[in-house]
């Protein structure tokens, strides 16, 4: 599952910024996420056509999910509606 999480960072990433390298990746996702961590090695990647699927199904999978999630973290209490 973290996998899942991690590529979805970097497809989406590739899909907003265009094609990057590693450490031009990795920064990216560290001023979006406030984390820091240096000493990376640079490698140039771009995202191929699987990669553009697989992140629209990715992020629709989490759309859902966020919906879900948002309708049961705001049901009002005793569950009839």
């Amino acid at each position: 599952m973290a996998d899942s999480k991690l590529d979805l960072m970097v497809l989406q990433t590739l899909e907003t910024m265009g094609a990057l390298h590693g450490y031009g990746i990795a920064r990216r996702i560290e001023q979006l996420s406030q984390d820091q961590d240096d000493n990376r090695k640079a490698k140039s990647y771009s995202i191929t056509k699987a990669g553009n699927r697989q992140v629209r199904t990715e992020k629709s999978n989490w759309e859902r999910l966020a919906a879900v999630m948002g309708r049961v973290l705001t049901a009002p209490a005793g569950g009839n509606e």
